[in-house]
C-alpha cells in the first residue's frame, strides 16, 4: 500500500502557472512510475503526465510543451510545472503511484485529488 498526498491546486487566470507535487509514503520501494490523470466532468478521464523511476517521461498531446513532470527522490516527491494554462485544463488532477505487472500497470494508491481551475 502507498499513501499519496497531493498538494497545488487552485484557480489561476489563463497564461498562468501552477506546480502540483505528490508525496509518497509506505510501501515506496515498489513504485515504478508515478503520475497524474485529471478528471473534468462530461470528459473522459484522462493520463496527463507520468514519470518512470529511471525519469522516462510521457504526456499527453494535450499537454506537451507546457508541462513538465520531475522528481525529488530524497523528499519521494513528485512535481508537476504547469505553464500557459487553458480553460481546458480545468479539472480535479488525482496523482498515483504504479507498477508493471506483465505489460499491465498496476495502480499502488490515489492522491485525494487536487482542483485545478483556468478561469478570468
Amino acid at each position: 500500500q502507498v499513501e499519496l498526498v497531493e498538494s497545488g491546486g487552485g484557480l489561476v487566470q489563463p497564461g498562468g502557472s501552477l506546480t502540483l507535487s505528490c508525496a509518497a509514503s509506505g510501501n515506496i520501494a515498489n513504485i515504478e512510475a508515478m503520475g497524474w490523470e485529471r478528471q473534468a466532468p462530461g470528459v473522459q478521464r484522462e493520463l496527463v503526465a507520468s514519470i518512470t523511476t529511471g525519469g522516462v517521461t510521457d504526456y499527453a498531446d494535450s499537454v506537451k510543451g507546457r508541462f513538465t513532470i520531475y522528481r525529488d527522490f530524497a523528499k519521494n516527491t513528485v512535481y508537476m510545472q504547469m505553464n500557459s494554462l487553458r480553460p481546458e485544463d480545468s479539472a480535479v488532477y488525482f496523482c498515483y503511484a504504479s507498477r508493471q505487472v506483465a505489460n499491465y500497470k498496476v495502480v499502488m494508491g490515489w492522491g485525494q485529488g487536487t482542483q485545478v481551475t483556468v478561469s478570468s
